[in-house]
This record gives C-alpha cells, structure tokens and sequence, in this order.
C-alpha cells in the first residue's frame, strides 16, 4: 500500500471514474473514492465495503484516518490511499486540474430557476453539429459540477453546466471548476433566500461564476441582476460583453409575444437583427427559458431558419425518473426523456436500488452526441449493463444494433426504431420484471412508457422520493449519527406504498423497519427487503411466518410472551429464533407491560434464555402538545427505570427507544439509542413547530371528466345538494370515496387545487366522482388538477373535516395507482 499523507493539491490518480457514493459504484477497478465525512453520514465507514468489491484508490480526510482505520488499511497492500485535509476540496482540485486540459467553450448556468430546463434545451438544441459535455439532470452542487465536469474529453467541442449554491463564498470554486466562456443568468427569485444577508448579495455569489467569461446573457427586465453587474461584476471583468434582453425596453434585445390559439410567435429585435420565431409554449416561464437559448443561438451564429425547425421538436422537460407500475406485474421505471452514458450510470444505480422483481431488463436507444466510436461507447455501455447484472436488453436505433455483439447478455434484442419496437415485439415476454426504459429524446420512448406501464385511474399519488430523503435527513440530523432509527411502514407505508418506501430506506442504510402485522412483513421480504423487521401485531398463528421470515416481534403482554415461549420450546432450533422487542406501558395504557409485570417478565426472561431482546420501547402519548410536557417527562423517566431493571436482569445490552415523529423534535434529549419515525417522513410535522423543515412527498392528483355549464337554479349531485345559486361552471372530476376522498368533503367543505386557484365541491361525493365548482378557474377538459400536495397542504385538508393527516393518507384507495419519481 502506499499512503501519501496530506496532500494539498490535485489528486494525481489514473482512474476513469470520480466515487463519492458507495452505493453508485459501477466499475470498481477504475474508480477513485472520495471518502466524505458530513453531517449525518461519513463515508470512510465504508471503506472495507469497497476494496472487497474491487476499488483500489482512496481519498481519505486526515481527521478521520483514526489509528484503527490506518491498521485497517496497512494490510491492503495494493491499494494506493491519499490523505487531505478535505475530501470535497480535494475532489474540487482534481477537476480544476483536469478541466484546466481543455480550451473549447463552456456555457456557465446560474439562477433561482429554469437552469436545468435552459441547460437542457440548449443540450438539445446545439447537438446537430457538436459533441456536447453537459450536467446531468441537475447536477450543480458543490459535489455535482466536479462529477459532471470531470466528464470533459479531447473528443468535446462545447460543454453546458450549470451551478447552485445555497449560501455565500460557494461559487468561487464552481467557478474554477467550470471556468464557463459564455454566462447565462436565467432570473432571481427566493430560492436559497435564507442562505445569504439579502437578494443583493445573493446575486454577487452567483455573479462570481462569470468573473471570467466574454460574454453574460441575461434578462434586464430583473432590475436587480442588471444593477449588480453594472456594479460588481464590469469592475473584475472590464473585456465582458453583455447581451441583455427585455420585454419592456431598454435592453440590447428586444422581445414581444404575441398570443395564437395554440402557440405563440416570439419578435425578436435589436443588436441580433430583427426575427420571428414560434413555439408551442404559452407560460411565462417557459417562454424566458427559451428566449435565453435564442438569444444564446443566435449570437453563437446559428441561422434563425435552423433555430425555428430544432425549437420545433421542443417539448416540457421531464426531469423526473419514475417508478411505476406495469404490464404483466412488472415495474417500470420512466426515464425516457434523454440518454446520456453519465444518466445511464444513475439510471441503472436507481433500477439496482429495487427490490421489487429479480429480473432486470433494460430498454435503451442510441447514445447520441458523444464524441466517441460506436465502438468505444458500446463497449463501455456493455460493460457497465453486465456490472449491473442486467437480464435481458432490448435495443432500439441503428448504432447499438451495429455493436450487438458487444453485449454478452443472454437475452438481446435490437429493432431498428421505436416503430419497429412497438409493433413487432412480444409483450407477453416481459413479466415479473424492473423494466428501465431510458431513450434519447428522438426516439420518442414515452410511446414505448405508455404502451408497458399499467393503464391507470385517472387518479394518482404522486410520491417524491427526493422529498422522503430530505425528510428522512431532517429527522437523522437531530438525532446524530450515534442513535439508530427505525422507520415505520406500516398500513401500506402511510398510504405511500410499503415496498418502493421500503427499498429506499434500505439505501439509505436505516437500522429498522417498523410493520404492524406479519403480513406486512412477509410482503416486505417477498420484495427483497433485508433490513431487520419488527413486527407490532405478531399473533400465534403467524409465528412459522415470523420464523420463516426472519421477522422480529413486539412483546408486549405476559398471554403473547407466553404463547412465544410454548411456540420457541416446540421447534428443534431455538437458538435461531428471531429477536424481540419488549414493549412498556407507561401511559400510553395500549399495550405493553405495566410495572407490576416486570418481576414476572424478568423472571421468564431469566428462564428462557433462548429469547434474544433486540430492544425495550414505549411510546409518548402526548409528544406532539405541550400542554403535556409534564406528562412525557414522567413516562420517560417510567420508561428508563424500567428499560434499566429489565436489561440488568439479561446481562447484555439492548436497544431503547421512547421517541416518535414528534417526540425527536420536541424531546431530542430523550432519543436514548434509537428513535421510530413514522409521519414525519412523510412530509407532516406532528408538532406543527418545524414543518417548514419538511417537503411535501406525496400529491394526489386527479383529471377532468366533463365540464358543464349550469344555469341558477340547477342542482349537482345526489339527493339535489349542490344548488347552482348563478352561472356556474362545473367540473366533474375522476375521484370518489372510493379512492379516499372522503364524503365530509362534499359541499364546498373539500377545495381543490385548479390551475392556480381553489375550487370548492359542490354536492354530495360520490363513490367515483367528484363535482367542483370550476367557474373562476382557467380549466379545460383532461386537464390534471391537485387535491393535496405542496400547493395544497394535506394539513388544510385534515382540518376541513376535523381529523388528521394519517386518515387522509391511509385512506387512499389501493386502486389509486402510485407512482414514485425522484429528480
């Protein structure tokens, strides 16, 4: 081994790829890991984890080489360890040097919005002609503009990044990592607000980004940009050409939409000439994306003719990568708006993450645009699917099936276009599997989305897997990485779905998973979920399951603990008898064991040593009001007397835990070594005190049925209870009590989210059906719109009819399909 301690500058490695997650890794040999110390997770704990599976470079942080990770790693002796002061630096550094190789030019992206989408259009717009270098998805942080710039080649002619920050001083190594020619300033808003002293100062970090560049693009409409660069930005950079654009004046571009039935035509006037161009979009936002890539265009000299047949192709851009359900029980996961060799690495990551179906297949297009030989690239692309162990591919585009005998896959297809695909394969063929779809955008997969995935309830809940990690984050950074956590998915994981929530814990390495009947257990195993399991509800005749299972159950009355010792002294392998969990009454008087059966539980405890005691638990009744602060002290203190009594009495140690969703906010000091998380994942605050912390996860969304225009005195609904009082415009929607949505809501107690505006119901709720009153709202037919989500809060919706969150959740119907998306 060598060590090469407290290295200052770039790493010197040989690797290929850059490995800040262990969890991403896809070829071992060739990748340098970035070992990250943070605030809830430190990547040097899975150093032994990566060098079994093959990786032989390591960047280590000098305060966490403790002397057991040195002894550690003296016994690899072909590994090569580099030592800094800080891994993130030290990975900064890296790409500075690499990105100092190339001399091509480089668009630098900043703004509170619209970079993603900007980069993107513009990715797509300038391919013809260019072997384009760009982030992929939305890759601008402090870690993800050296991942995406690291991909810079001798093959590139023009590379496209964009960059975030969150507070002040960040962008300067963006900067040097990216060190952009051309600037684009896409807008400001409040994003990132609480981050900097004011909006001003906001926008002199993100400034920093074009210190260097020859030329900004910005709107000058934002005063506020156009005073900043006057003012800090021309004294640091006095050679910087601007080319401001406006919509009111002043500004070197002068802009003007006019407004069709289905499109809208863009005037162009100014220092770039005089053009028209038209586009299918209409919102404001989505238009000044587009006029930051014509003005882009057109400066860079590309004719407007050219620009109007390639905007033409334009389309919304998904960003999203969705797990959703499929034919022939399969899972689908929709990722099929672009191909990139960097976006398949993380697709595949994301398809690996599953545990749903063994089977893996992937649909996958041409690689468009990288500057490599088919070769080169398809050898690259064979490996990297044999790495991930897929099953089955199917290929569609002339380049890949020209290298179809790079791919050692047992089962491979290959069609030369999407057309051929959809016509001749054979969709019985394709069951029980995870099934990625990932296609470059000429291909059109989403007709290849829309003819595998399961036809659904015009009803869906929408669950944000970014969002339940942020969530699941929050909860980790007030407990500190020294406390366990178990996550409740009980009752279909809140209404969420057990298995895709599940799969997603496990990646994020908690300690437990919390059901309440065996059954749900037993669905979590069947799905490949390995993480240890305890069971609320555990009775006699599903113990073979919970043996068979490996699921652990909560004891909490002498009758259960009785029937558990006749059960374990009947099978011949006692000593392979799952844990337990003990549970304490301490005021909840639910269930659990009262003080006055502690001595009878030691002293069973004592003569059954077979049962392990994984941990001892209570629960907080009142955690979430403070009028009953008093009272949780007092069951803390029952609950740690007791736990003390009852652990002296095994002889070993075992897990406590006293503290919900609720009480980790409110009683951190009390999380002893581990806490159970349920609502708060996903996305409520049980106490109300932090729910600005939080994201929304989940958000129930439904479409428009029929719109009908009723004179006054018309009635809507059963029983005539909806009475029409003035011209009204009445929307049906596809969404009853049967998917959840409850009856109390009927009759303008339920509002629903309509384009921008609140519409209340209007009548009775029907089993399938909903009416609202759509007559001050901008709406259409098949237009989707929204009965819970950020826009509006499930909270709101809980309160209109007197209950709380997790009713509302947990009554979502099955049949309301769930899709999950993460950015």
């Amino acid at each position: 081994m060598s060590t090469i301690e407290h290295t200052a500058g770039a790493i010197e490695t040989g690797a290929t790829y850059l490995l800040t997650d262990s969890r991403q890794i896809s070829f071992p040999a060739q990748s340098i890991f970035f070992a990250i110390k943070g605030p809830r997770h430190d990547g040097h704990v899975f150093l032994p984890e990566l060098y079994q599976k093959g990786v032989r470079e390591f960047v280590l942080e000098i305060g966490s080489f403790t002397p057991e990770l040195r002894t550690l790693t003296s016994t690899w002796s072909d590994a090569r360890i580099w030592v800094v002061a800080s891994s993130i630096k030290a990975l900064q550094k890296t790409v500075i040097a690499h990105r100092s190789k190339f001399s091509i030019p480089v668009i630098g992206i900043v703004g509170s919005n619209g970079k993603t989408i900007v980069k993107e259009w513009l990715a797509q717009l300038l391919a013809p002609g260019q072997r384009l270098v760009a982030s992929p998805k939305s890759y601008n942080s402090q870690i993800g503009v050296p991942l995406s710039v690291w991909n810079m080649s001798k093959e590139n002619t023009l590379g496209i990044f964009e960059a975030g920050i969150s507070q002040a001083h960040e962008m300067e190594y963006l900067q040097q990592i990216i060190q952009p020619t051309t600037g684009i300033f896409t807008n400001i808003g409040s994003a990132h607000d609480d981050g900097f002293r004011s909006r001003k100062q906001k926008i002199t970090e993100k400034l920093r980004l074009f210190t260097k560049v020859q030329k900004l693009i910005y709107r000058k409409d934002y005063t506020e940009i156009d005073e900043e660069i006057s003012l800090i930005l021309r004294p640091v950079n006095p050679f910087l050409k601007t080319v401001s654009w406006s919509v009111n004046g002043g500004a070197d571009v002068q802009v003007s939409y006019t407004f069709k039935r289905t499109t809208t035509l863009i005037s162009i006037q100014g220092t770039l000439g005089s053009h028209r161009f038209e586009t299918i979009f209409r919102d404001e936002a989505s238009l000044e994306n587009l006029i930051h890539c014509l003005v882009f265009m057109l400066d860079f000299g590309i004719p407007a003719s050219i620009i109007q047949q390639r905007i033409e192709v334009l389309r919304p851009v998904s960003m999203r990568l969705e797990l959703k359900e499929g034919i022939n029980h399969c899972y689908i996961i929709d990722d099929a708006y672009n191909n990139d060799l960097q976006g398949l690495s993380m697709a595949l990551n994301f398809l690996g993450q599953q545990e749903q179906r063994k089977l893996k297949t992937v649909v996958l297009s041409d690689v468009l645009q990288t500057g490599q030989t088919p070769a080169e690239l398809y050898n690259v692309i064979a490996r990297l699917l044999k790495e991930k162990n897929i099953d089955r591919l199917i290929a569609i585009g002339p380049e890949i099936t020209s290298q179809a005998d790079l791919f050692q896959i047992e089962q491979k297809e290959f069609y030369a276009d999407t057309d051929a695909f959809l016509r001749d394969f054979a969709y019985a063929s394709l069951h029980d599997n995870l099934v990625l779809v990932k296609g470059a955008r000429p291909f059109s997969f989403e007709k290849i989305v829309h003819r595998l995935q399961q036809k659904v309830h015009g009803t869906v809940l929408e669950i944000n897997l970014d969002a339940l990690t942020h969530n699941l984050n929050f909860y980790k950074s007030k407990i500190g990485s020294e406390t366990k956590i178990m996550v409740m998915v009980k009752a279909f994981a809140y209404g969420s779905g057990s298995s895709e929530v599940a799969s997603l814990l496990q990646y994020h390495r908690v300690d437990y998973l919390g059901v309440a009947y065996t059954d749900e257990g037993v669905a979590l195993r069947q799905s490949g979920i390995t993480l240890p399991v305890m069971v609320m509800n555990a009775t006699p005749p599903t113990f073979d399951l919970l043996w068979q299972y490996k699921l652990e159950p909560e004891i909490y009355s002498r009758a259960i603990l009785t029937e558990w010792i006749a059960y374990i002294q009947k099978r011949n392998d006692p000593s392979e008898a799952p844990a337990v969990h003990l549970k304490l009454d301490t005021g909840m008087h639910r269930l659990g064991f009262t003080e006055n059966d502690y001595d009878w539980l030691v002293e069973q405890l004592q003569l059954n040593p077979a049962i392990k005691v994984s941990s001892i638990f209570s629960h907080l009744v009142g955690a979430d009001e403070g009028e009953h602060n008093d009272f949780s002290r007092l069951q803390y203190e029952r609950f740690v007397k007791g736990a003390a009594l009852i652990e002296t009495s095994l002889g070993y140690p075992v897990t406590r835990h006293i503290l919900n969703s609720a009480g980790i906010v409110r009683f951190p000091e009390y999380k002893l070594d581990m806490v159970r998380l349920g609502i708060g994942l996903y996305g409520v605050e049980a106490t109300s005190r932090q729910q600005d912390a939080l994201q929304t996860v989940g958000t129930l969304k439904t479409v428009v049925s029929q719109i009908k225009y009723l004179a006054a005195g018309e009635t809507v609904g059963y029983s005539r209870k909806g009475q029409i009082t003035h011209n009204s415009a009445i929307a049906t929607l596809a969404i009853g009590y049967a998917d959840g949505y409850d009856r109390g809501l009927g009759n303008g107690v339920g509002k629903i989210w309509v384009n921008g505006t609140l519409c209340p119901t209007i009548g009775n709720i029907c089993m399938d059906m909903t009416m609202v009153d759509v007559t001050e709202a901008d709406v259409s037919e098949g237009d989707e719109v929204i009965v819970f989500g950020k826009e509006r809060p499930i909270t709101d919706l809980a309160k209109s009819i007197g209950t709380i969150p997790y009713e509302i959740l947990t009554g979502i119907g099955e049949r309301v399909k769930r899709v999950f998306y993460k950015e």
